[in-house]
């Protein structure tokens, strides 16, 4: 019996999902909700998976190659009987029974990706072709994170999930643009022609506690600038606008579309918009009053506007972020203090 399956705006009629593992629905077999989570030693993945930990009817398996993620995020669930890390690339098959997955895997920060272009397509395009072929094998519910990204510099402010976007196809971002474009297109095909259920969320800039101290965005650039006692280095002009997410919050649009009845594709991020110099100036007054602003060079396709419009997710998922940049950064600094080894001056 085919299902017409809606996004909120336009409805896809689409095969009925494969059957899950026959215990799923055993008399005497209550079994844990088995989630896979790729990527779930990195920023956002391991902040998802302290989450889904806490539930105790949750088993989390961790896939990551570490190529940005750390075990050391991970470091207090090891050991756990509910919890596994594998080792493990993504663009190689992976064969697990599984009953969700949270595919986050991919190098999200400018400096990463640019440092392997190759490598940021291929993990984009091949490891969500695994992981779609392996949510098609055991009939697994699939939520992949796409970005804002995929709109390019746009030329609709504040960007709504039916704009198609404005994307340089050849550019030095083009590997991650495109490669997250080329995912999303993956996870409707799929969708269409195998009755797989998925998700699809567009995440705009977060920021929170295990960013990677010199991964090139600009609010862990700012803080570990400050507390190191360095110029804040702005971009040129300085009047380009990003909205900054507090992971905690991001973590729960996740979760609330993995539950929800809605494929996506649905921003998630926070519509308070800040120009680089205000955020420089907020992190300058907070953290460190001494440090100077300076102004430098811009890097190639930087977008001039980044602000989501999260009509969709507050009406199907019932989503807004809560934490103000104001109390999010200070979380953050303390994070990176201990990580610097930077002690606070009374």
């Amino acid at each position: 019996m085919a299902k017409t399956i809606s996004n909120g705006d336009h409805q896809t009629t689409a095969k009925p999902p494969p059957t899950p593992s026959p215990l799923r629905n055993s008399k005497f077999f209550q079994s844990n909700m088995r989630i896979l989570v790729t990527g779930g030693a990195g920023f956002i993945g391991s902040h998802l998976v302290d989450r889904l930990m806490e539930n105790e009817k949750n088993e989390v398996i961790v896939a990551d190659n570490y190529f940005t993620g750390s075990k050391d995020n991970l470091r207090k669930w090891i050991g756990h009987p509910r919890f596994e890390l594998i080792r493990h690339d993504v663009t190689e098959p992976l064969l697990i029974e599984v009953d969700q997955i949270y595919h986050l895997a991919c190098p999200a920060s400018p400096i990463f990706y640019k440092y392997n272009p190759v490598k940021t397509i291929k993990t984009n395009v091949i490891g969500t072709l695994n992981m779609l072929g392996l949510a098609k094998r055991v009939g697994a519910r699939i939520l992949l994170t796409s970005t804002s990204e995929v709109y390019g510099d746009p030329l609709i402010h504040p960007q709504p999930e039916s704009y198609w976007g404005n994307v340089n196809p050849i550019g030095v971002r083009s590997c991650y643009d495109e490669g997250k474009r080329v995912a999303e297109t993956l996870m409707f095909d799929y969708h269409r022609q195998h009755g797989i259920e998925i998700r699809v969320a567009r995440i705009f800039n977060t920021y929170g506690p295990r960013m990677n101290i010199d991964d090139g965005r600009v609010v862990s650039n700012f803080i570990a600038q400050s507390l190191r006692g360095e110029p804040l280095t702005v971009q040129l002009p300085g009047t380009q606008t990003r909205s900054f997410c507090y992971v905690s919050d991001m973590v729960d649009g996740l979760i609330r579309l993995m539950e929800g009845e809605h494929t996506g594709p649905i921003n998630l991020g926070n519509p308070g918009e800040f120009t680089m110099l205000e955020l420089a100036e907020t992190v300058k007054e907070l953290i460190n009053p001494e440090v100077e602003i300076k102004k430098v060079e811009n890097t190639p396709d930087d977008p001039r506007q980044r602000k989501p419009d999260i009509t969709k997710a507050k009406e199907l998922l019932g989503w807004e972020p809560k934490v103000k940049l104001r109390d999010g950064l200070p979380l953050m600094e303390e994070d990176f203090r201990l990580r610097l080894g930077a002690a606070k001056k009374n």
